[in-house]
């Protein structure tokens, strides 16, 4: 099963599922769902019959597997219906009326273990984001769909109408970032091995502008496994970096670290604060191709590409 799971999201075969779309439609129906079912609840003799005759997800997918007849136990988790799911091949036959029966008594109990492990998961969770506040890291969560799960105080300080919490869901004035961090969360819906690709991937930091104050940078990092809980459905903390009230890193430090000159040093502080060429070249009174290449100096010295990498570097240096 587990080379078809793949293919299954793969393809998209999870958007043209005919069961998938008759469960749910049997879940929003008035009509009352057993705790266990089979084909034979969701559709009638002629509908399988044509299915199997027709429909692509039956001839090109379950074909794949060698498989024809599904049967479900459904089960509550935190007020959401969850299901799992059993294949049959062809020679196995379909599911019955009595294999329902015998498979019902276990939905109480998966209820019961899923509540335990989304509660273990939000345990680990709280406990992530109260320790990155003893080290005043403002942070919050997000689960497989964007939605906020947690928030710490000192995120909770940071908030304004540029960046805060609205429906369970993070809103971000500025587009860009938003797209950004939208993009990255889509992402974890449709992947399998997110904790492998988030390590690679969010080493680069999102830089959130603002009206009137300074950018605030946010570092996306994964979860640890056992918020990751698919009950739970954390998947990422996301830290954030307030420049307006940040302590500045010394010139001096910064300059010491990264071999930069005094000039240099000043304007990689002022490029990791969100500021553009222009801007330092107006603030600083000289040509912006002098800034131009005063930047691709500092990136050279500090081995980095992207403001938004030098920005990340640059704050582990805050006095």
């Amino acid at each position: 099963m587990e080379d078809l799971t793949k293919v299954y999201f793969k393809e998209g075969w999870h958007l043209r599922d005919t069961r998938v779309r008759r469960v749910q439609s049997l879940f929003t129906s008035s009509r009352p769902v057993a705790p266990a079912f089979c084909d034979s609840d969701m559709f009638s003799y002629e509908e399988m019959q044509r299915l199997f005759r027709k429909d692509a997800y039956f001839n090109d997918f379950l074909r794949l597997g060698k498989l024809k007849w599904g049967g479900w136990i459904r089960f509550p988790v935190m007020g959401q219906p969850w299901l799992v799911a059993f294949q049959r091949t062809a020679a196995q036959g379909p599911f019955e009326r009595d294999d329902m029966l015998r498979l019902a008594p276990l939905a109480q109990a998966l209820t019961e273990v899923a509540d335990l492990s989304a509660a273990v998961g939000r345990s680990v969770l709280t406990g992530v984001l109260d320790g990155l506040l003893l080290v005043q890291l403002p942070a919050l969560a997000l689960d497989r769909n964007g939605l906020v799960l947690g928030v710490n105080a000192g995120a909770d300080a940071v908030f304004d109408s540029d960046l805060r919490v609205h429906n369970s869901r993070l809103v971000i004035r500025d587009e860009k970032a938003r797209q950004e961090l939208d993009r990255m969360t889509s992402d974890a819906a449709n992947d399998g091995d997110l904790l492998h690709r988030v390590k690679g991937r969010t080493e680069r930091v999102i830089i959130a502008r603002r009206e009137t104050k300074k950018p605030i940078l946010l570092k996306v990092l994964p979860v640890h496994r056992a918020a990751s809980t698919p009950f739970l459905g954390a998947k990422f903390i996301v830290t954030l970096t307030d420049l307006e009230g940040a302590q500045r890193s010394s010139l001096d430090v910064v300059s010491e670290a990264f071999s930069l000159t005094p000039a240099e040093a000043k304007v990689g502080v002022m490029v990791a604060t969100g500021a553009s060429p222009y801007e330092i070249a107006r603030k600083l009174q000289v040509s912006r191709e002098t800034v131009r290449n005063q930047i691709k100096a500092i990136f050279a010295k500090t081995g980095t590409h992207r403001q938004s990498e030098l920005a990340a570097l640059i704050s582990r240096v805050q006095l």
